[in-house]
C-alpha cells in the first residue's frame, strides 16, 4: 500500500503512440522500476474505499502534506506518519522512510521531465480537478483553438477508458491516454513514458490532464511548468478550504461553468477569498467551457507564462555565460 496517498499502484497502462512519432524515445532514460509507474509497491484491495475520499487517512485537515511544496520530497514531515497509515509489520518510521522513498523517487523523474520539457522548448500544465469538474471540455475547446498558433498536445490520465483521449483527437490534436487501473493520480515516470510516444511538440504546449481527484495529485510533482486547478461552480464555495494542498500547489484557479453560476447561487467573491486565505498568491480566472467565456483571458495567461519560461531559459544561459 502507497504509504503517501494510500492508492494502489496496480500497473498503469501507457497507450501505445503511432510508431513514427517516437521522437522521445532516444533519451536513454533508465528508471530502475517497472513500467516507469509509481515507485511504490501496494495493492488497492488493502484500500477498502471509494478513493473518493474515504482513505484510511484523513485528507480533509490532519493529513500531513499542508501546505508545503510537494516537489521537494527533502520537505515532507519526517516526524509522524504522513499519511496516518497503520500497516501491519512496518513501523512508523519505516512508513515514513518508504514516502521518502516514494516522493523522492518521483522527484527525480519530474526533474527530468522538466529538464527535457525545457530542453524541447514546451511549456507543461498539469490539469488537476474532482471528477465533473469540466477539465476535459476545457480542453477540448482550449486545444482547438490553440493549436492554430502552436503544435499542443495532451497526456490524459484515467483510472480507465479511454474515452477522454478519444475526444481531444477529434480535435486533430494528438493524445496519449494513461490508464491508471486502480492509482489515484498520475507520476512523473508515466508522464515520462508518455511523452516519449508523442510527436514533437517543440515550441507548443503539452496539457496532462490528471486523474479527478482533488487530493492525491497535490503530492506528485510531473514536471510541469505550474499546476491549474479547475473548479466549478456547482461544487461549491468552500472546496479551496476542503483541500488545501491542491489549491496551495496550484498557480491558477480557473473557476468553470461560470454560466451557471446564478443558477446556483454561487458566491464568486467568497471562493476567491477561501482560496486567497490557501494560497495568496493564486491567480483566479472565471470561464465557461460551454459558452467560452473567458477563454480569451485564459489564452493570454498562457502566453503571459511562455513569456516567463523563455526569459528564464534566457537569464540562465547568460548566467552560465559568463562563469
Amino acid at each position: 500500500m502507497c504509504t503517501v496517498c494510500g492508492c494502489s499502484e496496480g500497473k498503469a497502462s501507457v497507450e501505445a503512440g503511432d510508431e513514427h512519432h517516437h521522437h522521445h524515445g532516444d533519451h536513454d532514460h533508465a528508471h530502475g522500476h517497472h513500467h516507469r509507474g509509481h515507485a511504490h509497491d501496494h495493492n488497492h484491495d488493502d484500500h477498502g474505499h471509494h478513493h473518493h475520499h474515504g482513505h484510511g487517512h484523513h485528507h480533509h485537515g490532519d493529513h500531513d502534506h499542508h501546505h508545503h511544496d510537494h516537489g521537494e520530497a527533502s520537505r515532507v514531515d519526517c516526524t509522524a506518519n504522513p499519511a496516518g497509515q497503520e500497516i501491519a509489520g512496518l513501523s512508523s518510521s519505516r512508513i515514513v522512510q518508504i514516502e521518502r522513498d516514494i516522493l523522492g523517487k518521483n522527484n527525480t523523474i519530474a526533474a527530468d521531465n522538466r529538464a527535457r520539457f525545457g530542453a524541447d522548448d514546451v511549456l507543461a500544465f498539469n490539469l488537476v480537478s474532482s471528477p465533473g469538474a469540466g477539465k476535459t471540455s476545457l480542453l477540448v475547446r482550449a486545444v482547438a483553438e490553440l493549436k492554430q498558433t502552436r503544435p499542443v498536445a495532451v497526456i490524459e490520465g484515467d483510472q480507465q477508458t479511454s474515452n477522454d483521449a478519444e475526444r481531444i483527437r477529434a480535435t486533430g490534436v494528438p493524445a496519449i491516454q494513461v490508464n491508471t487501473g486502480k492509482g489515484c493520480h498520475l507520476d512523473a515516470a508515466m508522464v515520462d513514458e508518455a511523452y516519449r510516444k508523442l510527436p514533437s511538440l517543440r515550441g507548443g504546449i503539452l496539457f496532462i490532464e490528471n486523474v479527478g481527484n482533488l487530493v492525491c495529485p497535490a503530492a506528485f510533482d510531473l514536471g510541469e511548468a505550474c499546476k491549474i486547478v479547475v473548479f466549478s461552480t456547482t461544487e461549491g464555495e468552500d472546496k479551496p478550504l476542503k483541500y488545501p494542498d491542491m489549491f496551495a500547489a496550484s498557480s491558477l484557479m480557473l473557476i468553470n461553468k461560470i454560466d451557471l453560476a446564478p443558477a446556483v447561487d454561487f458566491d464568486l467573491a467568497q471562493t476567491i477569498e477561501y482560496a486567497r486565505r490557501v494560497n495568496p498568491k493564486i491567480e483566479v480566472l472565471t470561464i465557461s467551457a460551454r459558452t467560452g467565456e473567458g477563454f480569451a483571458a485564459f489564452y493570454a495567461w498562457i502566453r503571459k507564462q511562455s513569456e516567463k519560461a523563455r526569459a528564464s531559459v534566457t537569464a540562465q544561459a547568460l548566467s552560465a555565460a559568463t562563469v
